[in-house]
């Protein structure tokens, strides 16, 4: 582990809460330390009240706050004496102790503090660095690990056997620690958990951190080398509609529709190719908090059914751990590992997904590791397991969690991606919940939206290899596709029927109609597998219904695309996928339009720009946005008894009315 530490940095900071928060970042940032939530820090330090009393404090990290960018607000502060006192209890049901723990906070508006803010409290050092590393986790998850862990670390840790988080936690450490501390001691090691250093500052535990890692990276090289051999043979390509039915599957045992992400890389090629595979898998996670991105066990092969059912036996088994009356979670996978298909990991959504495959991504070492070199991989028993993924705090978080987005877990492809109505409709989607995968040729559609449920693709729509390609890619990243929004479209040049070009006439039907009847034959099979049933919305035109001179060509090929997207909802009906039309008419914000040739146009009417703009029935604008709106609906609940429709979204017209 390298010391990231630099002092001319450290200099800058003002008093030891700042520096708590540059150290925690260090830790943070480093993913074999810490992962999505993992690990926590503290300092204590003086807060003076507004009265001026001095009050010895903790400042602990808050939860919702990511180690890796946390600064001194990430942090809450609570007065030593009232979390010693409640230490001193003999028991406390772990809710009760965040209720004491949120009204002991010296400033209301502070996070809520973590779960392990006693045992920061009982540790008589001043500042705190805690991770789950990844070598000391592979330590303790031997069968001989204690002994292991003195080995390596000899008596600079003192080691604690696994106790749940939270006051179990605190008062086992509190209880045991008169009877291992003593002179030289730097760390503890909680097993099956992680790594806890300590000193007079944050800059002193930190670099104790890093001393006691590097003791075990050494260790570990000498006598368990990492595995530095990937596969040479990639897996097979899995045809799209394959990975679209195990995530309906997967879907339906989850009650909800879920995305479904592959993982091929050489690693994984590896690994899903073990021999000892369903065995070695299926001993259990790294830490016990992983359970609640991963489960408990991942799913060898595709028996969703099989797994499920082994869910509810495993649930009932053990219920009666339980503080309080259980829900049971859904009994779907997230990871899944088989031989032919790689790792796939799964989640309600694209960040889901993907923390789950981070995680996955640092287990496969440490198992394979572990078991080529190190006696075997051990993992917590079941009813550990049980505890943390049935833990009161967590039932009582699902308990208050409310209605995620309408179109959570739902996959969309929408085509013109870049601009126009096919960006807003794009932006619209992702806000109501979904994965979005965008079509655009133009390069800036790579980088139109950020984050994990955001895929955009160049693509030139007319390339029906390209096209077809891109819906493979858009499967492998996100498990299937549930919505296809077809807004890819071009006008072409105005000319008069009898001055057409015969080129610029085949370029707008080869974009209009026929890339989408391409799109159409490659999405169907995709669509009829969707969990929540396909549903499809074209960007048509008013000039379906009233056409204008000079735009045979556009108005023809939006008509042939009505036409188009009409049969489909006759043939697609039967698979429960629906497809719906919208007509826009004067939308001017999309690349169609300038100002100056807005202010032309208007001209020709004696009439400004924004009165030109609203020149419908109802005076108003329309505006991407609103046709975006209206085909998100389209694409969710209100529209789940309609297909065939064609709605107009043009502010009303005299000529279509």
């Amino acid at each position: 582990m390298e010391n990231r530490w630099i002092e001319e940095e450290a200099a800058r900071l003002e008093g030891p809460l700042a520096e708590c928060a540059y150290g925690s970042r260090l830790i943070g940032s480093d993913p074999s330390l810490v992962l999505h939530g993992g690990g926590n820090t503290s300092v204590k330090a003086d807060f003076i009240d507004i009265t001026g009393d001095v009050i010895k404090t903790l400042y602990v990290k808050g939860s919702g706050w990511d180690l890796a960018t946390i600064e001194p607000a990430g942090f809450t502060p609570l007065p030593l004496d009232r979390l010693r006192a409640l230490l001193a209890l003999d028991t406390l049901a772990d809710p009760n102790m965040m209720k004491e723990l949120s009204a002991a906070r010296l400033d209301p508006s502070a996070p809520q503090p973590s779960v392990e803010t006693l045992l920061h409290a009982f540790l008589p050092h001043r500042a705190i660095q805690h991770s789950h590393a990844d070598v000391i986790v592979t330590l303790t998850n031997l069968a001989d690990g204690t002994d292991r862990v003195r080995e390596v670390l000899g008596d600079s840790v003192v080691v604690i056997p696994y106790v749940m988080p939270g006051f179990d936690l605190a008062k086992c450490v509190a209880e045991t620690w008169a009877d291992q501390v003593e002179a030289g001691k730097i760390g503890m090691v909680l097993l099956n958990h992680g790594l806890f250093t300590f000193g007079d500052s944050t800059r002193i535990a930190y670099e104790r951190h890093v001393e006691l890692i590097n003791r075990a990276e050494r260790w570990l090289d000498e006598r368990a080398p990492r595995a530095h051999t990937p596969s040479d043979q990639p897996l097979p390509v899995v045809p799209a509609v394959e990975l679209a039915e195990l995530r309906r599957r997967v879907s339906d045992t989850a009650g909800r529709p879920m995305v479904m992400t592959r993982h091929v890389d050489a690693i994984s090629a590896r690994f899903v190719r073990r021999p000892d595979l369903a065995d070695l898998a299926t001993r259990g996670p790294l830490t016990p908090d992983h359970v609640i991105r991963t489960k408990r066990l991942p799913m060898v092969g595709t028996g969703v059914e099989s797994y499920a059912e082994a869910y509810r036996e495993y649930f009932v088994e053990h219920e009666h751990r339980g503080r309080t009356d259980l829900t049971m979670l859904d009994p779907a996978p997230r990871v899944i590992v088989d031989p032919r298909l790689g790792v796939l990991t799964i989640g309600d959504t694209a960040t889901a997904a993907d923390i789950g495959a981070d995680i996955y991504a640092h287990t496969i070492p440490v198992l394979e590791r572990s078991e080529d070199h190190l006696g075997g991989y051990v993992a917590l028993d079941a009813g550990d397991l049980f505890d943390c993924e049935y833990w009161d705090l967590e039932q009582a978080k699902l308990r208050r969690a409310g209605s995620p987005p309408e179109l959570t877990g739902a996959i969309a492809v929408v085509t013109g991606a870049a601009s126009g109505i096919g960006r807003a409709c794009a932006q619209e989607l992702l806000s109501r919940g979904c994965a979005v995968v965008g079509l655009d040729r133009a390069p800036s559609v790579a980088t139109e939206f950020t984050g994990a449920a955001w895929l955009g693709l160049e693509v030139d729509v007319t390339d029906t290899a390209a096209q077809s390609k891109a819906i493979e890619t858009a499967v492998q990243r996100f498990g299937g596709i549930d919505i296809a929004v077809v807004a890819a479209g071009v006008f072409g040049k105005s000319a008069p029927i009898a001055e057409m070009d015969a080129a610029a006439w085949r370029f707008v039907q080869e974009v209009n109609v026929d890339a989408v009847a391409a799109l159409f034959a490659a999405i169907h099979p995709l669509l009829a597998f969707s969990p929540i049933g396909g549903r499809v919305a074209l960007v048509g035109s008013k000039n379906v219904l009233a056409p204008g001179r000079g735009a045979a060509a556009y108005s023809a090929s939006k008509a042939a695309l009505t036409q188009l997207a009409r049969v489909a909802a006759l043939e697609w009906a039967e698979d429960g996928i629906r497809v719906n039309v919208v007509h826009p008419d004067g939308v001017f914000d999309t690349g169609l339009w300038t100002e100056t040739l807005i202010a032309e146009r208007a001209a020709r009417y004696g009439m400004s720009s924004e009165e030109y703009k609203a020149r419908n029935l109802l005076k108003t604008e329309v505006t991407s946005p609103s046709v975006a709106r209206m085909v998100a609906e389209m694409c969710g609940a209100t529209f789940a008894n309609t297909t065939g429709a064609q709605v107009a979204i043009d502010g009303g017209s005299e000529r279509t009315v």
